[in-house]
């Protein structure tokens, strides 16, 4: 017995544990793989292509300037009359991101001539749309301080985020062979680059010159990180570096450069900061609430208006938690009390301020006016954020569909060229129809004949045609048509 188990024991088994070693390596391999292929953007990069297109977008003379001056009006229209989808429709013309991204790639590639150019467009750019905006609301009679126009005097830690991943989106966008029209049109949409230069302009015309600080501040936000995000973008797919052929020269700029690149990531760096400890002081301070006046039951005619409640946090200010209640029973001071002792619980509300204006409290005219004017004002505000939120979804609905429809129509015309040697011309648009119960936008081609071809020839001729376009495209709603 001993001899044979000595025997087994010369030949062991494998040990069970290294093939799970095995296996698992092998699951880490295939995940690696997996994401690496999922993830890549550098062999789909034609930097060539992608440099040629942003520095084509610097420029800002001629149409371009026509165009700014024309998204500055209808942007500002739309804040003031708070409309949400007229002022999305200003900020899909704007071309105000055109020098910001040409200031991020000059940096990235060490392009001194094109910063150069990208910050002096940028600047007219500025300076214009803030004019722009001024003339308008300076003189145009309904000046109303809109939900729309107020939104963009205060940025946050949101803004921020969506400020620089907006620019990623867009730079990766732009770098990909061919262009994702719809990531433009969302970029152009979310990061809001047109509303706060027309809420400078606004502040400016109606002598509140801390409107005007703050929604510059939003545009320099949105500035910074939109740059930041391209100089990252750009220097993580390797575009190739600008080369001086006079080696003094070459050191020089690339030191201004990297000093230029610095000197813009300090500020986003400390602004980012800035606004997340505002985040975290309102997160504390929501909580606050809710662990005491969102609790407290009133006895009788009293209640806690909570879409009044002020939050106020700023650097080298003292914060403030500001309550309002409205009716005659009082809270009493004990209570008050305990709620500050709470309140020092918490690292950031140490050394906020905390107050509540009570309504029957103070029974003099003034205070009775002024909370019910906030009452009433923030209650209109929520009414007409359901409608806001409709008409959002509408619109990026419709852009939506829209980009969906686009038609190759330069590769669509020279393949018609070749097959049909009868075209003399071909058009494309789209029309709009309906049988009154809805709405559809069909793409139409309108092909001219060349003189001599037959009816018939020309019936023949667009069937085909017609049914190549329809599985070219993929669409069956599409009409071939002859030309007027």
């Amino acid at each position: 017995m001993s001899e044979h188990l000595f025997t087994n024991g010369d030949n062991p088994t494998p040990d069970s544990g290294d093939e799970v070693k095995k296996d698992f390596k092998g699951l880490l391999g295939s995940v690696k793989k997996f994401l690496s292929e999922l993830l890549e953007i550098r062999t789909n990069t034609d930097a060539a292509a992608t440099k040629e297109s942003i520095i084509a977008d610097i420029p800002f003379k001629g149409h371009t300037s026509w165009i700014l001056i024309s998204s500055i009006f209808i942007a500002s229209v739309g804040l003031n009359a708070n409309s949400t989808a007229v002022v999305i429709g200003a900020m899909l013309i704007s071309p105000l991101m055109g020098p910001i991204l040409g200031m991020g790639l000059s940096l990235a590639i060490n392009d001194i001539d094109t910063l150069r150019r990208s910050v002096k467009n940028f600047t007219v750019m500025v300076v214009l749309s803030v004019i722009t905006a001024f003339l308008f609301f300076y003189l145009f009679p309904l000046r109303d301080e809109s939900s729309e126009l107020l939104a963009r005097t205060k940025p946050d830690i949101r803004d921020v985020l969506i400020a620089f991943f907006g620019g990623l989106a867009l730079v990766i966008a732009r770098a990909k062979k061919g262009t994702i029209a719809s990531v433009i049109f969302g970029v152009a949409i979310a990061t809001a680059l047109m509303p706060p230069l027309c809420t400078v302009g606004f502040g400016l015309a109606i002598g509140k010159p801390w409107y005007a600080a703050g929604a510059m501040y939003l545009f320099i936000i949105n500035t910074i990180f939109i740059g930041l995000a391209t100089f990252l973008v750009i220097k993580f797919l390797r575009f190739p570096m600008v080369r001086y052929a006079n080696s003094q020269r070459r050191r020089l700029i690339a030191r201004a450069a990297s000093l230029t690149g610095i000197a813009v990531m300090i500020p986003a760096g400390f602004t980012f900061y800035q606004v997340f400890q505002e985040s975290l002081f309102k997160k504390q301070a929501q909580e606050f609430l809710k662990e005491t006046i969102e609790v407290y039951q009133f006895n009788a005619a009293g209640r806690y208006v909570d879409n009044l409640t002020k939050i106020e946090y700023a650097e080298g200010k003292s914060p403030l938690i500001e309550l309002v209640c409205m009716g005659d029973e009082l809270i009493p001071e004990n209570i008050i009390s305990t709620w500050r002792v709470q309140k020092s619980e918490y690292s950031r509300l140490k050394d906020a301020e905390f107050r509540i204006l009570q309504g029957g409290k103070d029974d003099s005219q003034e205070k009775f006016n002024y909370v019910s004017e906030l009452y009433e004002k923030n209650k209109a505000e929520l009414l007409t954020k359901d409608e806001q939120i409709r008409l959002l979804e509408e619109e990026v609905a419709t852009l939506t569909k829209n980009v969906g429809k686009q038609i190759p129509f330069q590769n669509i015309s020279a393949e018609a060229k070749a097959n049909y040697s009868s075209i003399e011309a071909l058009g494309f648009s789209y029309q709009m129809q309906t049988d009154f119960k809805k709405l559809d936008t069909i793409p139409v081609f309108e092909v001219k004949w060349k003189e001599g071809v037959r009816q018939n020839q020309k019936e023949t001729e667009s069937k085909k045609m017609t049914a190549w376009l329809k599985l070219r495209l993929q669409d069956s709603t599409l009409v071939v048509k002859e030309a007027d």
